[in-house]
């Protein structure tokens, strides 16, 4: 299917997914960042056994993960490398651009549920 909501910048975008019943957002820098981040931790000497400590128990947990324990295992690793939080900055045109892109996913994804106003459209008062 067709994406009818194509961006200027995809790897920080808002879109649907194949079906149109879930919009997605794509942050390409976050993975970037959380890479580089790692590899960071990985290159610090004082580090680099905390970071493959906490990879070990995540990598070991993956073969059978209880409820709750891979977010801990997560957090633990972005501890032991030392990550921020996953965020990115944007100006004005991105916020411009994003916001019609989420407007475009909003109407495809309120289009079976009346009671949504959607900007643009006329719906329930």
């Amino acid at each position: 299917m067709t994406d009818l909501t194509p961006s200027r910048r995809p790897g920080f975008s808002f879109s649907l997914t194949a079906d149109w019943l879930r919009g997605l957002h794509r942050v390409d820098q976050i993975r970037h960042d959380t890479l580089v981040s790692l590899v960071t931790g990985w290159a610090d000497d004082d580090t680099r056994d905390d970071v493959i400590a906490a990879l070990d128990d995540l990598a070991k947990a993956m073969q059978s993960p209880r409820e709750g324990e891979l977010d801990a295992l997560v957090e633990a690793v972005e501890g032991a490398a030392s990550m921020d939080y996953p965020q990115q900055e944007f100006g004005l045109a991105d916020a411009l651009r994003l916001r019609a892109e989420l407007d475009a996913v909003i109407e495809r994804l309120a289009r079976f549920n009346p009671s949504v106003v959607v900007p643009g459209q006329r719906g329930a008062a």
